[in-house]
């Protein structure tokens, strides 16, 4: 992480979008991949849930998590099917975008695949919380991670009020 990690690590909190695995007829793989790789990025995870493809129950999950951690993480609901509906209900709680990330995100999917411009996902602030929307697919949602990784930490610090400039030139937005 960048020289503007602050002490204290950050909280987060991943939320699965899945008709079948908030049933019970799979196993959801990508949450445990994405709050894995949190961890690893030195992330305190505080909770992590599962919700339908609906978009009420996608704005509940992100308006509770958004009060309880500074990174709220979804993954899954991201596509152009009728139920993927995840970035729908992410606008609907934001109250600004950072578009900059989303955009992040997709640039270096396609270096991998083409299909990764076919995501709809959104970031967005809501209060002193940053909400990414991740992929449903283990592997693209842990690489689409890792693309903006990086960023969140100084976000995080320009949400929390800290928008002084460094020493070494880097500029606060």
């Amino acid at each position: 992480m960048s020289s503007s990690t602050p002490d204290k690590a950050i909280t987060a909190a991943v939320i699965t979008v899945s008709d079948s695995c908030a049933g019970g007829e799979r196993t959801d793989l990508s949450g445990p991949a994405v709050t894995e790789a949190l961890r690893k990025a030195n992330f305190s995870v505080i909770g992590t849930e599962i919700v339908p493809d609906e978009q009420p129950a996608i704005q509940n999950a992100l308006a509770y998590w958004a009060q309880e951690a500074r990174f709220v993480v979804t993954t899954g609901g991201t596509g152009i099917a009728t139920r993927d509906v995840t970035p729908e209900a992410t606008l609907a709680v934001c109250d600004r975008l950072l578009e900059g990330v989303a955009e992040r995100m997709r640039l270096e999917g396609t270096k991998k695949t083409p299909f990764a411009a076919l995501s709809r996902g959104v970031c967005g602030l809501r209060g002193k919380s940053i909400i990414l929307n991740l992929p449903g697919s283990p592997t693209a949602a842990v690489e689409s991670l890792h693309a903006v990784i990086e960023l969140i930490p100084h976000a995080v610090q320009l949400l929390a009020g800290h928008t002084s400039h460094d020493s070494a030139g880097s500029e606060s937005h």
